[in-house]
């Protein structure tokens, strides 16, 4: 326990602690990325839905909720490991016959591949907008006739088949445009 100076233990002891919060830090960019990327994809659907008025197809396997979810579940995994690892290279350090071990450096290495690889479908997949279905799907609480926006410039205001939009504060290019 006394064989390394003082110093040099206090220094080797810094370095460990550094090295686990940088492990730290990047789960919890991890978990952040896999929360930001399962939400979004929710929230892709949901507009693609009030756009189209239909229901998108969703492949159980390759989509962004997965992702995210396997994301959040390796940045939690990251932390375990990481934990472990400190405490592993503190005791190490103590009886000062520190190992050196890369296995979990190839082990973060091929699960970040492997997550990367999995995410080039959902890269390259460019999903079709579906034509709108005959009958627009409403609220059972209303039941209007118009299914076109009237466009009203004059008075600042788009009437449409759920409710009316105030634009005044629209900028002029998409009030052109009909937005």
């Amino acid at each position: 326990m006394d064989k390394i100076p003082k110093i040099d233990r206090q220094r080797e002891h810094q370095a460990n602690e550094r090295t686990f919060l940088a492990w730290l830090r990047t789960s919890i960019a991890l978990i952040g990325f896999g929360f930001a990327i399962a939400r979004f994809g929710i929230f892709l659907r949901q507009l693609n839905i009030a756009i189209t008025q239909q229901e998108p197809p969703v492949n159980p396997l390759s989509n962004s909720e997965n992702l995210g979810l396997a994301l959040v579940i390796f940045g939690i995994l990251t932390v375990a490991l990481a934990a472990w690892r400190y405490n592993q290279v503190f005791w190490q350090i103590e009886r000062a016959d520190y190992k050196p071990n890369r296995l979990m450096v190839w082990i973060m290495t091929g699960v970040v591949i492997i997550l990367g690889i999995l995410s080039i479908p959902l890269l390259l997949r460019r999903d079709q907008v579906p034509a709108r279905s005959p009958v627009p799907i409403q609220p059972q609480s209303r039941n209007l006739q118009r299914s076109t926006p009237n466009l009203n410039v004059k008075k600042g205001t788009i009437t449409t088949q759920y409710k009316q939009i105030f634009y005044n504060n629209i900028p002029d290019f998409l009030k052109k445009l009909g937005i």
